[in-house]
């Protein structure tokens, strides 16, 4: 679904990363989306966006998932 969007639209090498590096890093890779970090265990929207970026974290700050907009 993010065909429709512009730029880069996932980070698979962010998988491990701790959550504030990662979070700069999809904001400055892709300026036209905003990154949402979501503490593991916590519900996200469930509308598409194409300027958002789930970044979902461990309980100790890492990414567990890979980070994609909607």
């Amino acid at each position: 679904m993010a065909d429709g969007c512009k730029g880069k639209s996932k980070w698979p090498e962010l998988v491990g990363v701790e959550g504030h590096v990662a979070a700069v890093t999809v904001e400055a890779e892709n300026p036209n989306v905003k990154a949402a970090i979501v503490p593991e265990g916590y519900g996200v929207a469930d509308d598409f966006v194409c300027t958002r970026v789930w970044i979902g974290l461990t309980k100790a700050g890492y990414v567990f998932e890979v980070p994609i907009i909607g």
